[in-house]
């Protein structure tokens, strides 16, 4: 998540900061303190009565460690002797006597030490001196010691941090969720109740443009619908003029036009049998679901395939001996199956064979229609569930929404939509298969 990542880096680069500048501050601090030592020695020494601290041979203070060390002695200085510091295994710092007073930074035994030196009221020059390696080892363990809770901190701070924009962001990732599981006739709005109140205009925005969509679908589908009821009327009347013209006397040219009249106004009346069947599923308008005998169903659509079946010499029937039940629509299923068998009536050549077949498998329903036409090309089988679209040269005159209506009735019914040769090896026929999902109650076979 980008939010957490970038919140991370800026926390990060903050307690860098805080901490580099917290740490040379403490630095220089320790620094500071140590020279008010050496400054606060020197005065020791000044004061008129104070005693003499017991020095080693060498000028080191007795009892001393060596991160406390501190090395005191005098400066050559005419008239005045420096017996009290003699030279032992640890040789005195040599010190060029011009040497200024006040704090300064020498070498001496190739190591750095910060001296002070001051010259007393006795007229004596005091050096006291200490290693800047020890110094500055004290200094940087005492502002190491303020880096401590940024090291102990951040890491705290950072995955309170992950967790409080997880569980702002929850709401958003179960909101998303629920749009990505809905259809596309699910246009209602969204709660946003439980939503950060900086999201919710984003969500408020979302579900006005929810509202909108949903009323130009309903106008679009008013539209529709109310375009093929008006053409139906018209429709049926030329149909009843159609009909009883064939009664009359007239040529055989007049009679196979009238013939090609009746089979356009048909093919109109089919059309426009899709379009409304085609609206009613988009819009969610069918009938409530019920418990479903699929064979029933198929016997159902075979008596109306039958005819046209029989006028091009198809066999077609059921090949299943068991039955299976589906809760669903009625209406849509019998809708479903008859388009996928006009279908393959219609693409099969005459000799054909159009086979019906179900069986469970897993809890699951499948029903196949399986026909010895031409079957689908694979970079056909994505385009012919477009609405109005068909497949170039194939020769049968049709409405293009058969296939778009049965993909509508599977997406809504939350089944699964497949196509395949019938004859992998010749690469002809096609077997269509629907199949109801584990959600559906299913019937031991009968």
């Amino acid at each position: 998540m980008q939010l957490s990542f970038w919140l991370t880096v800026a926390i990060l680069v903050v307690a860098l900061a805080a901490g580099t500048f917290s740490f040379l501050a403490a630095f220089n601090e320790a620094n500071e303190l140590q020279d008010d030592v050496l400054q606060q020695i020197a005065a020791l020494f000044d004061r008129q009565f104070s005693p003499t601290p017991q020095l080693e041979s060498h000028g080191v203070l007795a009892d001393s460690d060596e991160e406390s060390r501190v090395t005191i002695q005098f400066l050559p200085v005419p008239g005045f002797t420096t017996s009290a510091i003699t030279t032992s295994t640890v040789q005195p710092l040599i010190l060029d006597p011009n040497l200024h007073d006040g704090l300064q930074t020498i070498v001496a035994h190739d190591e750095d030490y910060r001296v002070l030196i001051k010259t007393l009221a006795s007229g004596q020059r005091l050096v006291v001196a200490q290693e800047t390696g020890v110094r500055d080892e004290i200094a940087r363990n005492s502002a190491l010691r303020t880096l401590m809770p940024f090291i102990i901190l951040v890491p705290i701070l950072l995955l309170l941090l992950a967790d409080v924009v997880r569980r702002i962001f929850r709401p958003i990732a179960v909101l998303s969720t629920e749009i990505d599981s809905r259809s596309e006739q699910s246009l209602h709005s969204f709660s946003s109740d439980e939503l950060p109140k900086e999201i919710r205009p984003f969500v408020q925005a979302i579900n006005r443009l929810l509202a909108r969509v949903s009323q130009s679908m309903d106008a679009q589908s008013r539209f529709v619908a109310d375009a093929a009821h008006e053409l139906r009327s018209p429709l049926t009347a030329l149909a009843l003029q159609a009909e009883r013209l064939a009664n009359a006397e007239m040529s055989v040219t007049a009679r196979n036009r009238l013939e090609m009249l009746q089979k356009g106004l048909s093919r109109n009346r089919n059309l426009l049998d899709q379009l409304l069947a085609f609206n009613r599923i988009q819009t969610g308008s069918m009938e409530s679901k019920t418990e479903v005998s699929i064979q029933g169903v198929f016997r159902q659509v075979l008596e109306d395939a039958i005819p046209l079946a029989e006028a091009k010499n198809i066999d077609i029937g059921m090949t299943a001996s068991s039955d299976a039940s589906v809760v669903c629509s009625e209406i849509e299923l019998i809708t479903l199956i008859r388009n996928l068998v006009d279908n393959a009536v219609r693409y099969t050549p005459r000799g054909g064979r159009v086979d019906l077949s179900l069986d469970t498998v897993e809890n699951q329903v499948r029903m196949q229609v399986t026909d010895t036409g031409p079957g689908i090309p694979l970079n056909e089988r994505q385009r012919v569930l477009d609405p109005f679209y068909r497949v170039v040269g194939s020769g049968e005159i049709g409405s293009g929404l058969g296939l778009s209506i049965v993909q509508a009735i599977v997406i809504r019914m939350g089944w699964e939509l497949s196509f395949a040769f019938a004859d992998e090896v010749a690469a002809s026929g096609l077997r269509v298969t629907v199949i109801a999902n584990s959600a559906q109650r299913i019937n031991s076979p009968a």
